[in-house]
């Protein structure tokens, strides 16, 4: 859940790297902000299920400590100290989607899955020969990362016909899976279309989202063609290179508040009302797609 908050606490505990004085001092600047911001979002409540007036405001709040520890932690001398492989600053928008969805998701069932997850991708089943394939179903069980997911876990216990050993299997299966990005190119457009195609071959009714700070796209592409359901740039804006986002006179948008309603809107939709699909549904109609 706290996505962010355990990487800092990795990069406080490692043995060998981050040990030199200045990250340290670092460190412990942004663990007191860190602190900051999950302690004031912890104590926020809402939005839930019902929708009310006030859910405008709750937003609102979370967009606003959301900018400020943004806005801090994102300061020159940090963003060069950990750069994007350590993924201190891109897991701050994966765990304000916990923040963001927590309490509509609780609301739900406290046993939901809400977080980072690794979840069900395929099935298969691979024996040594056909006396072990009599014996046990030898299921193997392939993961696909997603850096937020809102779902279930599924637990499973198999065997094989006239067998007696049993054989279990835990699955998560999203219902909502969301890719974080700080920007967005083609490179990782292309990759989240396939990873949200093959989310549908195994749970048709699921959606799949991608949330980015920044684009960094031409008009050359065709979104049309891709099965994500939404894209969402926080900021509104075009991506520049961390070094020009540095110099004087670079105005960087902020994250803004409508688009975040946006997104909740459309996650909070999607999961209060019924799912439309399905052979006999589409045939009450007349038209199955």
């Amino acid at each position: 859940m706290y996505v962010h908050g355990r990487n800092l606490e990795q990069k406080e505990n490692h043995k060998t790297k981050y040990r030199d004085e200045a990250s340290r001092m670092y460190l412990g600047e942004i663990r007191e902000k860190y602190d900051n911001w999950k302690l004031a979002n912890e104590n926020i409540i809402g939005p839930g299920i019902a929708k009310n007036e006030g859910d405008g405001a709750v937003i609102k709040r979370r967009v606003e400590l959301l900018n400020k520890y943004k806005n801090f932690i994102d300061q020159q001398h940090y963003a060069e100290k950990f750069d994007s492989r350590s993924n201190l600053h891109s897991s701050v928008l994966e765990e304000f989607m916990y923040y963001l969805f927590r309490d509509l998701v609780s609301e739900f069932s406290k046993n939901a899955l809400i977080g980072k997850s690794h979840t069900f991708k395929d099935i298969f089943f691979r024996s040594d020969n056909y006396r072990d394939m009599l014996s046990s179903p030898n299921a193997l069980v392939e993961r696909k990362d997603h850096d937020f997911a809102i779902g279930v876990r599924i637990n499973s216990t198999m065997n094989c016909e006239g067998s007696q050993e049993l054989e279990n299997h835990a699955w998560d299966i999203p219902a909502v899976a969301i890719e974080c990005k700080t920007y967005l190119d083609k490179t990782m457009l292309q990759d989240a279309a396939t990873a949200a195609e093959q989310l549908r071959y195994r749970n048709p009714n699921a959606i799949y989202i991608v949330v980015a700070e920044w684009l960094k796209l031409t008009e050359a592409v065709n979104l049309r063609k891709l099965k994500i359901d939404q894209i969402y740039v926080l900021r509104k804006q075009k991506n520049t290179d961390r070094e020009f986002r540095y110099k004087e006179g670079y105005v960087k948008n902020p994250i803004y508040r409508d688009v975040v309603e946006h997104l909740f809107d459309k996650v909070r939709d999607y999961l209060i009302f019924d799912w439309e699909g399905g052979i006999n549904f589409g045939l009450n109609r007349g038209y199955l797609i």
